[in-house]
């Protein structure tokens, strides 16, 4: 067992759906570094490491992340295996390529462990592709939420022809409704909104992009939860047909 970090991937939730590489890493690990979305169930891969909660949390007091690096780098100088577990996926909205760049530029060998994105098991969970043969031939990932509050290219994502996904988003619906709107997607495009993606307790509202917000706001949307936002939404068959057109403001 060699001392280097490990950045993980546990996935959108689902015990079941973490990595048997992940389950490797964990076996491994001495010091595991926990972030608040990871399903404390993926700890008993790890029995006998030190788990140290390093969370981060839209709205919540967060551990910085010169904290973190620091504590990776104390860990692994001491000879320890060290594992970074992170919810979903490490690169995707997750920091790791700024926490394995950071630590290999300290001498520091470093392993990325994919997990599966809550975008990717949330949408399946509830029956939709996020690409479908005729109707999407594309997603796009993106996160409302910017360290320096950066609008997006709205204009672009409205008219990309993509599906959709939206991270981080429960807080600012109207700000995405009313840019995408104003970037020309139509109002009637149908939107999933899915929270606890993965998770036995997982939740769906589908809607439409004028009527998202009030539809969340009824339904008691909270984070966290991804947003769908697409004709693959509304439920649509490889022909392109609207199939469950009455569905579109069904919430449960």
């Amino acid at each position: 067992m060699s001392a280097k970090v490990w950045l993980v991937g546990a996935g959108p939730g689902d015990p079941e759906l973490l990595t048997l590489k992940a389950v490797r890493a964990l076996h491994e690990a001495q010091v595991v570094l926990i972030d608040d979305l990871v399903n404390i169930a993926i700890l008993e891969h790890c029995p006998t490491a030190r788990v140290i909660a390093v969370g981060k949390r839209g709205g919540c007091r967060s551990t910085p992340q010169a904290f973190i690096h620091r504590l990776m780098l104390r860990y692994v100088r001491q000879g320890k295996c060290v594992v970074r577990l992170k919810g979903g996926d490490p690169c995707i909205f997750g920091r790791g390529g700024e926490e394995a760049e950071w630590l290999r530029a300290k001498g520091v060998e470093v392993e990325l462990v994919n997990g599966i994105t809550a975008g990717l098991a949330g949408a399946t969970q509830c029956g939709i592709s996020l690409t479908l043969r005729g109707v999407s031939r594309g997603v796009t990932l993106v996160t409302a939420h910017t360290q320096d509050d950066s609008s997006l290219n709205w204009p672009a994502l409205a008219q990309s022809g993509t599906t959709l996904v939206v991270y981080m988003g429960v807080a600012k619906l109207s700000e995405i409704r009313d840019n995408l709107l104003a970037g020309g997607l139509a109002a009637n495009t149908p939107v999933a909104m899915i929270e606890n993606a993965s998770l036995p307790h997982q939740r769906e509202c589908r809607s439409t992009l004028a009527d998202m917000q009030l539809d969340a706001v009824a339904f008691e949307l909270k984070s966290p939860a991804i947003l769908v936002i697409g004709k693959v939404a509304g439920g649509y068959n490889s022909a392109g047909a609207d199939v469950l057109a009455n569905s579109l403001k069904h919430c449960g």
